[in-house]
């Protein structure tokens, strides 16, 4: 009698490296992959940059070309989103009513912006950037002088920032901290990230409070708390992200912010494992639980999934996390997590758009970010991985 197949819910950076390495590792069944968007797995970080930009075109963010999924028998379902797993018959049925029965399961989901349910938030030209569509949406409306409001001063927003001056549009970013980055960086690097934007024509408010959208049908908009309003041709929400985990816990699994998964990415029912930005796990380096959205995380946890569904031994997954972030001419590396650090001590010249910021908890260093500084970048990983 035939194995039912393995199936991968997710069309992603995880979805993709667990059947590559599914396939590498061996396995010869069959491989189901369900893709919620109408297209095969592509790359997602230069949608705010490249893709956004025109640089790149759709085809060139593909993550494999056409012919591996035929080549590695993967059957690569698109535009068929998942909408119900039954761990104790072992099936999943996607949005089309068809049933899916599985050996093994995957969920690789991912994330989605975070919404801001603000009054005016449904207002044509109000957007958010998470997928090929919300860009196609988006960049039409880059003119020369169309005023850009973008809300959040995270990692989206600033790259979106940048690529938006570049095509001569006028930008303003609202943020609601004091700074810029501020949930992922120390202020040396917030500073520089406000006078970098500042020099190329960005208007950046800090300590912001929204109180919704105006116009009409279309956004014409964003006022404030404080009674003001800010004039916008297009608002883009870039507040940051939530994992995508309703599906596992309308199915009974442990979710917490993320599904819950151990060492190993097993999820809390039988033969369903999970990896990619929609898991939380506990992290031995760090000694708690997180949750990372990052195509470092993507691919490894990926690749330890596949070991685990095929019962190949392996080292329990305990990544040093990293990041990275292109603004104007200016890449920022990220080795580790900093929060919880008691010190951060700059190395370099901010002035020279050249240097590093390591973040320490005693003498234990936790994190390093490093601008235009890959040498030191590298460095950390090795060194924080050996903590």
């Amino acid at each position: 009698m035939a194995q039912d197949p393995i199936v991968i819910i997710g069309a992603g950076q995880a979805g993709a490296q667990a059947a590559q390495s599914l396939r590498a590792n061996g396995y010869d069944g069959d491989l189901v992959m369900l893709g919620a968007e109408p297209h095969a797995p592509y790359q997602r970080p230069p949608l705010s940059k490249k893709y956004l930009s025109g640089d790149v075109s759709a085809e060139n963010l593909a993550l494999r070309p056409p012919a591996f999924y035929e080549t590695n028998r993967i059957d690569l379902i698109a535009g068929a989103e998942a909408t119900h797993i039954d761990p104790a018959g072992r099936r999943v049925e996607t949005i089309a009513g068809q049933t899916i029965a599985y050996s093994k399961l995957l969920i690789a989901t991912g994330t989605r912006a975070r919404p801001l349910p603000l009054p005016g938030h449904d207002l044509d030209g109000v957007l958010t950037l998470r997928t090929i569509r919300d860009v196609d949406t988006l960049r039409p409306a880059f003119a020369p002088g169309a005023r850009l409001v973008i809300v959040g001063g995270g990692y989206i927003g600033l790259e979106v920032a940048a690529v938006a001056r570049a095509r001569g549009l006028d930008v303003t970013v609202l943020e609601g901290a004091p700074r810029v980055l501020a949930r992922v960086v120390a202020p040396p690097v917030s500073r520089f990230y406000q006078d970098l934007h500042r020099a190329h024509g960005v208007d950046i408010r800090l300590d912001q409070h929204l109180a919704g959208f105006t116009g009409g049908d279309r956004v014409t908009g964003i006022a404030l708390a404080d009674g003001t309003t800010v004039a916008a041709d297009l608002v883009l929400v870039a507040i940051g992200a939530l994992a995508c985990d309703e599906l596992a816990t309308a199915s009974g699994l442990a979710t917490r912010d993320g599904i819950a998964v151990d060492a190993f990415t097993r999820a809390s029912a039988p033969d369903i494992f999970a990896a990619g930005d929609c898991t939380r796990f506990t992290s031995a380096l760090y000694g708690r639980d997180i949750r990372l959205e990052s195509v470092q995380n993507a691919i490894d946890q990926a690749k330890a999934a596949a070991a685990a569904m095929l019962d190949i031994a392996a080292e329990p997954y305990d990544p040093v996390p990293w990041f990275w972030s292109d603004q104007y001419d200016v890449k920022l590396q990220i080795a580790g997590l900093s929060q919880g650090h008691d010190r951060a001590v700059v190395d370099g010249d901010p002035a020279t758009a050249s240097f590093s910021v390591s973040y320490y908890l005693g003498d234990r260093l936790l994190a390093v970010d490093a601008i235009n500084r890959p040498r030191d970048h590298m460095l950390a990983r090795r060194s924080i991985g050996k903590a």
